[in-house]
Order: structure tokens, then C-alpha cells, then sequence
């Protein structure tokens, strides 16, 4: 049995953090489905602007939309929801087996929405009731002002994937923001299962800090946040809060390992996935990732619900002189602005891709 069976046996569920229009076609998604048991399926603005960028097949779409007038952003939506969708439609067997649980495709609001709450609801209404799929999660950061719009969205029944989270103190909030959605669905007499997943980001943790500590410390700060993240969730699971709504038919927002891809090439190719395996959670990693665990991964022990050795190594890192609270802060909005970046390069790309104005 390969490492990726024996995670998916233990409880916890693997998601590619990648989707292209070939990766759709010629059959190399179903057979990581098959062979290496994955579950569902990620993206981002990143992900969508490499796509675009490197392959020719989304070319003709994007000629079309923009001679028909099509603006950019527009365009781009329609293209996405269209492999969306075809994802979505490639796991409904696994959500349907699952009851829910599992088989969910995630699409991102735009990122030039982060600090609109407002508009990122809209948004986010919108591309849901497009994709027209009961697996199809929409992504919204877990910033200060989307927060709000998360709790807005799961009131309104939109799946949400909470992105860019990166501490225990923003899992919390990202926690509350789902618990208040469907208590306030319950108040309203309406149906309380409304799936989500809170995505804790990991190796930038340790990209931020890796020329900062001893070597003794070098990447095990994601870890050790992931740990203590870990906790939190165990504990909510365990409260009265949450038990209350599960006997009235929610399901629990899963907690998700995001940046799972290791970043240091002196470190392990699958540490993170290695590490951070855990029960009712998921672990989202890019091609190359998956493929190297399922080949020499090796599933080291299960999490401990009360976090293990987390506050000794994070406070490891204090006695260094970082400030994990207030770097958690910094990550998430260097996160926001690198996934607008790459939004305006995704735009840019589309309109390169265009028909080019006749010469007079």
C-alpha cells in the first residue's frame, strides 16, 4: 500500500493544489484519483495564471471572448468555470459515496476583493450558483474584512474554502465566522449543512524565517504552528458550541493543509505532508509533491490533539526573536498581495492573448 492509501485510511484526505485544461483531458486527474487516491482538487490565481500562460488551450476561448468583447476578468471566469466545473463532475462519485465529506473543487473569488466585504458576498453568490455544482467550493481569504463575507456566504448555503489563514488565532476566526453562518441558518429554519474547510498556510512559514534562527529550528515553524492550529480545531470539535450544531445536521468545517509543497531543497520533498498527518483533515499538495510521497513518503505518526511539542518548539522560536503573531499578520497580507499580483498578471496574460488590432 502506497503512503497516500494509508493516508487516505487513516482519515485524513489528500487534494491536488493544481488544475490545467490538459491535466482535465488526458486522463491525468482521474488517475491520480484512481492510483493515488485524491480526493479533490484546489486552485488559486497562481495556479490559473501558470495555466494560461503556459498552454495553449485555453488560446482559442480567450480569442473568442475577447473578440466578442468579453472583458478580462469576465473572460477569465468563464474559463475557469468551465474546468471547474469538469473537475467538480470528475469527483461528484467520491462526494456522493462521502456524503459530503469529500470530492470538493475549489474557485477563488477575485483577490482585488480582499478588503470588500460587501463584494466579495456578491461575488461569491455568483460563482457559486454559476458552477451549479453542490461540490464546488468558493475561496475567500481569511482577512479582517472576509471574515465577515464567510459568515455572510455560509448563511447565504455557499460552500466556502476560508484561503490564507496562518495561525491558530486566524483558524479561530475563520471558525467562528462558519459556527455563526450556520447558527444563523438554524434560527432561520434552514438546512444547517453547508460544507466548508479552513486552509492554514505551512511553508511560508518557514520561508520567512530561514535565514532568522539557529539551524536547529530551520522549517519547523510551520509545523509547529499547524501542531498548535491542530488543537484548536480538536477542542472546538469537542465543544458544546459545536456538538449542538452537528446534532442538528452540520458537518464539521474540516481544517486543511495549504503550501504544502517544501520550498528548501536541503529539507525533505514530502516533509510537510510526512509530518502533518491527521484525522479529519485535509493535506492539498501540488503535482510534483504528491507524486514524490507516493513514492518514498512515509506517514510518521498521527497528530496529537493536544498539539505535542508545539509550545516548546514555538517557544524555541520566541527565544530567537520572532514574533510568531505578529509574522502571522505580515504572511497573511503579503499572501493577499502576491495572489492580486498574480490576479494582474492572469489579466494581463488574457488580454496578450487576444486578437491584436488590424494595421492601417
Amino acid at each position: 500500500m502506497n503512503a497516500t492509501r494509508q493516508l487516505r485510511d487513516l482519515g485524513q484526505s489528500l487534494w491536488l493544489d493544481n488544475i490545467t485544461r490538459s491535466l482535465l483531458r488526458d486522463g491525468t486527474l482521474a488517475r491520480y484519483m484512481r492510483d493515488l487516491a485524491v480526493t479533490g482538487l484546489t486552485s488559486n490565481p497562481t495556479i490559473f495564471d501558470k495555466a494560461i500562460e503556459e498552454s495553449g488551450a485555453y488560446d482559442a476561448a480567450i480569442s473568442r471572448g475577447m473578440t466578442a468583447g468579453v472583458p478580462e476578468e469576465a473572460l477569465f471566469f468563464e474559463i475557469a468555470l468551465e474546468d471547474v466545473v469538469q473537475a467538480a463532475d470528475l469527483f461528484l462519485p467520491v462526494h456522493e459515496s462521502t456524503g459530503g465529506v469529500d470530492g470538493w473543487v475549489s474557485l477563488e473569488v477575485s483577490p482585488l476583493l480582499a478588503a470588500d466585504t460587501a463584494g466579495t458576498v456578491k461575488a461569491a453568490v455568483s460563482l457559486w450558483q454559476r458552477g451549479g455544482r453542490r461540490n464546488l467550493f468558493i475561496k475567500i481569504p481569511g482577512t479582517p474584512e472576509g471574515i465577515p463575507a464567510v459568515e455572510e456566504a455560509i448563511f447565504a448555503g455557499v460552500p466556502v474554502n476560508v484561503t490564507l489563514l496562518f495561525s491558530p488565532a486566524h483558524y479561530v476566526a475563520a471558525a467562528e465566522a462558519y459556527l455563526r453562518g450556520i447558527e444563523r441558518r438554524l434560527a432561520a429554519g434552514l438546512d444547517p449543512d453547508v460544507g466548508s474547510v479552513a486552509s492554514l498556510f505551512i511553508s511560508r512559514w518557514d520561508v520567512a524565517v530561514q535565514d532568522k534562527v539557529p539551524a536547529a529550528l530551520r522549517n519547523r515553524l510551520g509545523i509547529a504552528v499547524a501542531k498548535r492550529t491542530y488543537r484548536a480545531y480538536r477542542e472546538l470539535l469537542a465543544s458544546a458550541r459545536w456538538k449542538k450544531l452537528a446534532a442538528a445536521g452540520a458537518h464539521p468545517q474540516r481544517l486543511l493543509w495549504a503550501s504544502t509543497g517544501t520550498k528548501d531543497p536541503q529539507a525533505p520533498d514530502t516533509l510537510y505532508v510526512d509530518a502533518l498527518a491527521a484525522p479529519g483533515t485535509v493535506n492539498t499538495v501540488p503535482d510534483k509533491t504528491l507524486l514524490a510521497f507516493a513514492t518514498h513518503g512515509e506517514v510518521a505518526g498521527v497528530l496529537a490533539e493536544d498539539g505535542g511539542d508545539a509550545d516548546a518548539v514555538l517557544a524555541g522560536f520566541a527565544r530567537a526573536g520572532i514574533d510568531t503573531a505578529a509574522l502571522a499578520g505580515t504572511l497573511q497580507r503579503d499572501g493577499t498581495r502576491a495572489f492580486a499580483e498574480s490576479w494582474n498578471s492572469l489579466m494581463r496574460c488574457i488580454a496578450s492573448k487576444g486578437p491584436r488590432p488590424a494595421r492601417t
